[in-house]
């Protein structure tokens, strides 16, 4: 007896659904391998706790209208080329201000 039209339907709608999952489940844990890399940074150059780190990613995130996962990129980027944009080196600065006790290496003295 052949499965009726609704149940083979069924079956590859739920594939799709299934496939669909396991690519949001691929690419959460990569950002959240990426933030994790940049809290790493954040908590090394600007002598903060994790905590604070992830506070710091999450205001500069706020306060640039920038997802979280794409601060994390540039400040990821930043630690490879020594470039990060200019509003986002001041979003730092101001986060490490709030945060931590010292300033971003290289940064222009006060």
């Amino acid at each position: 007896m052949a499965p009726e039209p609704s149940e083979s339907n069924g079956g590859s709608d739920r594939v799709f659904e299934l496939e669909a999952e396991v690519q949001q489940l691929k690419e959460a844990v990569t950002s959240h391998a990426v933030v994790d890399q940049a809290i790493g940074m954040v908590v090394a150059l600007g002598r903060v706790s994790p905590d604070q780190g992830w506070a710091v990613l999450k205001e500069i995130s706020q306060h640039t209208n920038i997802k979280l996962r794409n601060v994390a990129e540039l400040i990821l980027v930043w630690g490879r080329d020594g470039e990060m944009p200019p509003d986002i080196r001041a979003e730092l600065e101001d986060a490490l201000d709030r945060h931590g006790p010292t300033q971003i290496p290289e940064a222009p003295p006060e």
